[in-house]
């Protein structure tokens, strides 16, 4: 057995149980607690409260001049964000797992996910319609339903789930702790990030994170959908694999039925050159046409069945019994006997 480091790169020989998260009432508390959090900030921008007060304050400190000996830093530290670069990361971890585990969950997993993330957020983006800070019209204005595509903040939902999505399918509880604190640090430094850097509302951050978290705590109701999908990429696997294969022959046991032998017609069997053996030193005489025919006529039933490797052969020299002495040549005159003195 290997023990090294190496040992856990091998495919398990079978797929492990992994049970997938349940909808207990903890979490459908979790979720109703976000879900009324996520209104108070949409309801909170709508009515240009407190909230929109703080975005402005936010916005006019203006931290990339506060602190630009970050910038460089955090330019490179959105990456962590943007959807691109970090589902393919993941995508390359969880294509190892699904192949180690013989599952596919892990991937479709992270798709149903980033669906749900895509049409969630893409919606409330697109309807509200809010601007940047960068290009805001009017001071203490909550730039709503002027075109724009930034609330919530699409960096900061996409770090929530990307990386979220690896403490959820975590397998054992040590490391779903472990990978939580981490997806939180970093969806935490992107949505701060986006502030600094003056591309997103303290607003659009905070309706980020809520939405990623929503999307994180709702995934066990399409855990059903996602193990039917995965029952049916499995099937159709197979069928093409079976496709492929070919069809086993059927061996005929000893004792058991023959396949049956079609019938030849009379004409055919009618034409067969059928050997007649003569004496020895003779010649062939061969018949084609009379003495298959009176065989066929004398026995319909069992000529129609027989085959010619069972019929018995015949040599063109003769026969093989020996020719007797006193026997008269076929065509021949017999032999005069010597007369006997008396």
């Amino acid at each position: 057995m290997r023990t090294d480091i190496f040992a856990r790169l091998d495919r398990e020989p079978e797929p492990p149980k992994i049970e997938p998260p349940r909808m207990s009432r903890h979490r459908i508390a979790l979720f109703c607690g976000t879900l009324a959090f996520y209104l108070a900030i949409v309801v909170a921008v709508l009515v240009s409260s407190w909230l929109v007060t703080l975005d402005w304050k936010v916005m006019l400190f203006r931290p990339y001049q506060q602190w630009p000996e970050i910038h460089a830093f955090l330019d490179y530290y959105i990456v962590l964000g943007q959807r691109g670069p970090t589902a393919t990361m993941v995508a390359c971890w969880l294509g190892w797992r699904s192949w180690r585990q013989h599952t596919m969950r892990p991937l479709l997993t992270l798709g149903a996910s980033l669906l749900l993330l895509n049409v969630t957020v893409g919606a409330v983006k697109i309807g509200l319609g809010r601007l940047g800070p960068h290009y805001a019209t009017q001071i203490g204005s909550a730039e709503l339903f002027a075109g724009g595509d930034i609330f919530p903040s699409g960096h900061t939902a996409n770090a929530v789930v990307t990386w979220g999505i690896l403490a959820y399918l975590a397998t054992t509880p040590r490391a779903r702790r472990y990978l939580s604190a981490a997806s939180a640090i970093v969806s935490l430094g992107v949505g701060l990030t986006t502030v600094y850097l003056g591309t997103h509302w303290l607003s659009d951050v905070l309706l980020g994170w809520t939405a990623g978290l929503l999307i994180l705590l709702g995934l066990p109701w399409v855990e059903p959908l996602i193990t039917r999908a995965e029952a049916w990429i499995f099937a159709q696997r197979e069928a093409l694999r079976g496709r492929g294969r070919p069809v086993p022959s059927v061996p005929v046991a000893a004792g058991g039925p023959r396949p049956a032998v079609l019938p030849q017609p009379v004409g055919a069997a009618a034409e067969t050159p059928v050997l007649e053996p003569v004496a020895a030193g003779g010649h062939t005489a061969t018949t084609t046409g009379t003495v298959a025919g009176a065989r066929s006529r004398a026995h319909p039933a069992t000529s129609s069945h027989l085959v010619r490797s069972e019929r018995t052969p015949v040599t063109p020299a003769g026969s093989r019994r020996p020719p007797h002495a006193d026997r008269t040549p076929r065509g021949g005159t017999a032999p005069a006997h010597p007369m006997s003195g008396g």
